[in-house]
């Protein structure tokens, strides 16, 4: 147990220099958290039971900084005894170390809480969040670049991948922040009152680390504990409207819907191919603002226009002209390995949707088009794939599997679409998924697309979901001349 009173209430104006604190993990938000920690004045001591040359090449930085540094086998083995609080990174509370620190009742808190209790009171800025199962990053990105428009100092920050708590240490302060927060950072928060939230999808996800969907979504809601402004949810998803409906929020708060459809009262929503705002206007009872085209939105897909709505709904409750949400989206340059055209070959158009890695994100691709060839795997982390075969078996010439858990996805296809060709790929190395593509090749015809939107993370092969769809575009470039063509 802490020794330090003060702790609970914690933040930026604390005496720090009278505490402790360990942080599990020197990737990039443990550098961060421990860096920040240093310059508050407490004391720090980092562990990680990896080192690599860039975990040795930081944790020297962070030991000229004053930091205690432990890397290697065992080094998380056990918690220092005086140890008042635990930093950690995203790790899972069954994780050895944070079982020791829960027994012992030493208080755990992410990098993300961290980061909001330090920039109090001294530098409050004001945070828009976003969480979901999927759309998380593309709708940050809109979101801080409409807000870039409106001429806002802002970062888009969070598990985007910048730290929180650079912001925190930038000499120059930002007028708001556009948050990307996962459920692994949400379960680690407890503090946080954002200006305004929204979560734009629920579907089971994660399951391994939460538990169970009930664990995942009570993570997920917590983005909307302590909101000031707006609660922003997904009309089509109702779970989210529930999650609205239960949070403790500042007394004032509003409740804001975004649907493709026609929008009701306080909702963003699409009339006549242009995005609507029936939320932020005084006269919303019987009208409502134009803030862009559909066109505007690239791509128009119908998932990537209800992002674009949530990242206006959230622009537009921190006061944000509708100018600004147009040359936003008009601007935005929206992360790779979503639903992205690589190659047109022979009449066969190949789409890398790496960025799928569960399979809700898997079926907003899948529905964009007629007749698809399915390139999926990899680690399903304790989901199904049965209602998505259900969905689409249908419109699938085949279907190629590779990774740990294709064994779960052939099973579902055996259950539902029995009909369709399947091609497995037994392969584990570097040379899988040019096997895979070949394989697609073989089974693709004319007016086909080959889909690589695998619905599972990636880590059983790759180092994320960039470097799997980079092995996809180039496997793609690769195709021998005098392989397996289409047709």
């Amino acid at each position: 147990m802490t020794r330090l009173s003060w702790l609970p209430t914690a933040d930026g104006a604390s005496p720090w220099p009278q505490a402790h604190v360990v942080v599990a993990g020197i990737g990039v938000s443990g550098f961060a958290a421990a860096d920040g920690l240093i310059e508050f004045g407490a004391r720090v001591t980092v562990l990680d039971d990896k080192a690599d040359q860039a975990n040795r090449e930081k944790g020297q930085l962070l030991e000229v900084l004053g930091a205690d540094v432990r890397l290697g086998p065992g080094a998380t083995a056990a918690l220092p005894a005086d140890t008042d609080l635990v930093i950690t990174t995203g790790w899972a509370p069954t994780a050895p170390l944070l079982v020791v620190a829960t027994r012992r009742q030493v208080p755990i808190w992410g990098e993300v809480e961290l980061a909001w209790r330090l920039s109090r009171p001294q530098r409050p800025v004001p945070w828009l969040g976003i969480t979901g199962t999927n759309g998380k990053t593309t709708t940050t990105q809109m979101l801080a670049s409409i807000l870039s428009a409106a001429g806002l100092r802002t970062a888009a920050v969070g598990n985007i991948g910048r730290p929180i708590m650079e912001t925190v240490l930038d000499p120059e302060p930002y007028d708001v922040l556009a948050v990307e927060l996962s459920s692994f950072q949400l379960h680690w928060s407890n503090s946080l009152s954002l200006h305004s939230a929204a979560v734009l999808n629920l579907q089971p996800d994660h399951l391994e680390w939460h538990g169970d969907f009930q664990a995942y979504t009570a993570a997920k809601a917590k983005i909307y504990h302590g909101v000031h402004a707006s609660c922003v949810y997904n009309v089509a998803d109702p779970a989210t409207e529930r999650l609205v409906e239960e949070a403790d929020v500042v007394e004032g708060a509003r409740a804001i819907g975004f649907t493709l459809g026609t929008p009701g009262l306080s909702m963003l929503g699409v009339v006549d191919d242009l995005l609507v705002d029936r939320a932020f206007v005084e006269q919303r009872r019987d009208s409502a603002l134009e803030l862009a085209k559909v066109s505007d939105v690239s791509p128009a897909a119908p998932h990537n226009v209800a992002n674009a709505l949530a990242a206006a709904a959230l622009a537009r409750s921190f006061g944000v002209p509708a100018t600004a949400v147009r040359d936003g989206l008009r601007s935005v340059a929206v992360g790779g390995h979503r639903i992205q055209t690589v190659a047109n070959r022979d009449g066969v158009r190949w789409v890398d949707d790496s960025k799928a890695t569960n399979p809700h994100a898997a079926d907003a691709a899948l529905r964009a088009f007629d007749s698809v060839v399915w390139i999926a795997g990899g680690q399903a982390k304790g989901t199904t794939f049965d209602d998505l075969v259900v969905r689409h078996g249908s419109r699938l010439r085949g279907a190629v599997l590779l990774g740990v858990d294709r064994g779960v996805i052939a099973d579902a296809l055996a259950r539902h679409a029995p009909e369709v060709p399947v091609i497995r790929i037994e392969s584990t190395d570097t040379s899988a998924m040019a096997q895979a593509v070949a394989a697609a090749a073989s089974l693709a015809r004319p007016g086909d697309a080959v889909l690589l939107t695998p619905g599972c993370a990636s880590l059983d092969m790759y180092t994320d979901y960039a470097a799997r769809g980079e092995a996809f575009a180039r496997a793609v470039e690769d195709l021998d001349e005098s392989g397996p063509r289409s047709g």
